[in-house]
């Protein structure tokens, strides 16, 4: 081999590594081997050790080799791979390159978060990581369902990649804590590095920047700048599902994150396996670190999630309305920060306390429920509405027949349908004692077993409930076999006034 051209191709290698990063010549550039250059023809041939290596050169550093070929061995060189195709039985294949042999215009630097080109600016322009500085590991609150992925994304944010998670796989359903979990990793990491390229960003952003850099044929400065990120965190990536252009350009800037040991974390709302449209070459790489599940936050850690808010804050809200809360947000974080939201809001618009009666309004209203539990408020309405009366009569302290067979019946159903205690249902209920409430529920349940008119009656006040929407929450007690037993027909309603077994019958 000719000495002088294996010196020029050295010289090459030192202008190459000058403009990339250790890592980056290391993994790309080294295993290049020199075979030859024909003045002649004007071609370089080198050989490389697999056909990836090849499609990497010439997807992101063709413009910097064209550059540098030009600058040493003059305008016009064509150059020439060599691919070793089967190690094992010494087979190669040559490929042309497509790059051109002239050196390309410089490019204008652009504004924002884009990186210079590799021969024009040596280090990386500042970069905003879009982290949101309030969630942190201080206020992410551990627990059975995220105590693992929790622990991991600690370590991860102390030792970004060096650690075996990457990449940092989490999936879990909407409103478990992932993007606060995912935060919370970049914002330990930025505080720990602050030298670090940090970046946060979600599926559907990086998919705009993709397609807007296609639309003004700027892909090289997009590719280039997410090739500059040490930590890169992407957001709900199921959003790819069905963009194979965006799919096929991340992965490419996943490898090379990868193989230059940047750490890489990804969210998604399932586990890869389920992200169907994407191909297997993505779906292995997601799956070669750490796939770790964060579940709905149980009623246990809904509970401490509420009181840290309310310490953090400075809330008061009592033990048993948070207890409420956290049995009905659906295991949501979202839905709980919103219900206290609400609380204050109304609290402090109609100068009202915080309790239980307010929260079930402001859940009925903020929390969407599949099977809706039953509220004092709901059982008042259907039943007022069943016999004609106003809530203003029920709560008086008015002794009238009619008011006291509402009151009887209603504090009967919100026992039967609610977990509240007696002495809650009471004071919902005009400010009754829990004695009231034992006493007006017996007196009930004794008339049922003798009068099979007002049995069918009320049976068809609970229907009026929709029964079979509330009975499968696991928040109720099932259905008294009352119900089923209830026979013959439903009868005509008792008018007020007739009925002779309600004499005597007075609420306390």
């Amino acid at each position: 081999m000719n000495n002088s051209l294996q010196a020029l191709w050295d010289k090459c290698l030192h202008l190459i590594e000058a403009n990339v990063t250790e890592q980056q010549f290391k993994t790309w550039f080294a295993p290049i081997v020199f075979e030859s250059y024909s003045e002649t023809e004007h071609t370089l041939l080198v050989q490389v050790p697999s056909m990836y290596v090849y499609e990497y050169l010439e997807q992101y550093y063709v413009g910097l080799l064209s550059k540098v070929l030009a600058r040493v061995f003059g305008a016009n060189v064509t150059l020439r791979y060599r691919i070793v195709t089967d190690k094992g039985h010494g087979i190669v294949q040559d490929v042309d390159s497509e790059a051109p042999a002239e050196i390309e215009a410089p490019q204008p630097l652009r504004g924002g978060n884009k990186a210079p080109s590799t021969l024009d600016a040596a280090r990386p322009q500042a970069l905003n990581p879009q982290l949101d500085p309030k969630k942190t590991f201080n206020n992410y609150i551990e627990g059975d369902s995220n105590k693992l992925p929790r622990t991991v994304g600690l370590s991860i944010a102390e030792h970004p990649g060096k650690t075996t998670f990457n990449p940092f796989f989490i999936y879990g359903p909407s409103g478990c804590g992932k993007t606060h979990l995912i935060n919370a990793i970049g914002v330990r990491c930025k505080e720990t590095y602050p030298q670090k390229r940090v970046l946060y960003v979600s599926a559907r952003l990086f998919q705009v920047q993709f397609t807007d850099s296609v639309r003004h044929n700027t892909t090289n400065d997009f590719i280039n700048f997410y090739q500059s990120i040490d930590v890169l965190i992407v957001d709900d990536i199921q959003e790819w599902m069905n963009s194979p252009k965006t799919l096929d350009t991340f992965f490419h800037i996943f490898n090379h994150l990868f193989r230059c040991g940047k750490q890489i974390i990804l969210a998604s709302d399932r586990p890869p396996v389920d992200l169907l449209g994407m191909k297997d070459r993505l779906l292995t790489r997601f799956s070669c670190g750490l796939i770790a599940e964060l579940e709905k936050p149980n009623v246990q850690l809904c509970v401490d999630i509420l009181n840290a808010k309310c310490r953090r804050d400075g809330l008061k809200i009592p033990a048993d309305v948070i207890q409420y809360i956290a049995e009905t947000a659906n295991g949501s974080v979202r839905d709980l920060e919103g219900v206290v939201n609400s609380l204050m809001a109304y609290s402090i618009v109609y100068n009202s306390n915080v309790d239980m009666r307010l929260a079930e309004r402001v859940i009925k209203r903020a929390v969407k429920v599949d099977n809706h539990p039953l509220t004092i408020d709901d059982i008042l309405e259907k039943v007022c509405n069943h016999y004609g009366v106003s809530q203003q009569n029920v709560f008086s302290k008015s002794r009238k027949r009619n008011f006291v067979q509402v009151r009887q019946v209603s504090m009967y159903l919100a026992q039967k349908y609610t977990k509240m205690p007696a002495g809650r249902i009471g004071q919902l209920i005009g400010g009754r004692d829990h004695s009231t409430v034992i006493h007006s529920c017996n007196t009930i349940e004794q008339r049922l077993k003798v009068d099979h008119a007002f049995s069918a009656e009320l049976s068809s006040i609970e229907n009026s409930f929709m029964l079979k929407k509330y009975i499968s929450s696991p928040l109720f007690s099932p259905l008294s076999s009352r119900l089923s037993e209830a026979h013959g027909e439903i009868s005509p309603l008792t008018p007020f006034g007739r009925d002779d077994k309600l004499k005597g019958v007075r609420s306390r």
